[in-house]
């Protein structure tokens, strides 16, 4: 299997050389680092990563404005943000701007790499011809516009909401392809900015409708 190609943008200088040593360390991983959101973007350009693993709060360009760069000409590369900020605003403005993933500092080293692995696995997923995707035998599509209804309310089938409780038998299989068909569910949902996922640390995904 090839190696994860990760673009580490971090202007802390331990933390990130902590966190290239351990990825690189894993021997899964090749590491990419750049200190700012300049570099960030150069590099992201010039080395075509897997993965992009970005601080928010950086000098000459934040992580932010990074991504929304970034989202300019590429919808499809996974971007994790890592922030100290704890706000759930600045959460929701990572979403919109188009980010995959957030983790909160300080973490565990752990935690980053599972969250790594999830965004850029897409084993469990199949693309079809029409370009939908699949997760067992429903398209992310058929999913997705039971979302929206004629009158506003966010509503999902028996059948469907068993779908998001269990894929497959296999627990590992279930949490790779739920991860990643939340990550093109919260894509497909910035149509609509009133309207977001959250992730709830310890208990899953939630569903917000603001009024």
């Amino acid at each position: 299997m090839d190696k994860i190609k990760v673009l580490l943008v971090e202007d802390e200088l331990t933390l990130l050389m902590i966190i290239q040593e351990t990825l690189e360390e894993k021997g899964e991983f090749i590491v990419y680092t750049a200190k700012n959101g300049n570099e960030g973007l150069q590099k992201y350009h010039s080395l075509h990563p897997d993965v992009i693993v970005a601080d928010v709060m950086m000098p000459q360009m934040d992580g932010f404005e990074m991504a929304t760069q970034i989202r300019e000409s590429d919808r499809k590369i996974p971007i994790l943000f890592l922030t100290a900020r704890s706000s759930v605003d600045d959460v929701i403005t990572g979403f919109k701007l188009g980010g995959n993933d957030y983790l909160k500092k300080p973490f565990g080293m752990g935690e980053l790499i599972i969250r790594i692995k999830s965004l850029v696995n897409t084993a469990f997923i199949k693309v079809e011809e029409s370009n939908h995707y699949k997760l067992g035998n429903y398209t992310f599509d058929s999913i997705t516009q039971n979302l929206y209804q004629a009158n506003g309310k966010i509503t999902l089938s028996n059948r469907e909401s068993e779908l998001l409780k269990c894929l497959c038998e296999n627990k590992n299989q279930v949490l790779h392809s739920l991860h990643v068909f939340i990550s093109k569910l919260r894509q497909k949902l910035a149509q609509d900015p009133a309207i977001y996922i959250l992730n709830v640390r310890g208990v899953g995904y939630k569903l917000i409708e603001e009024k």
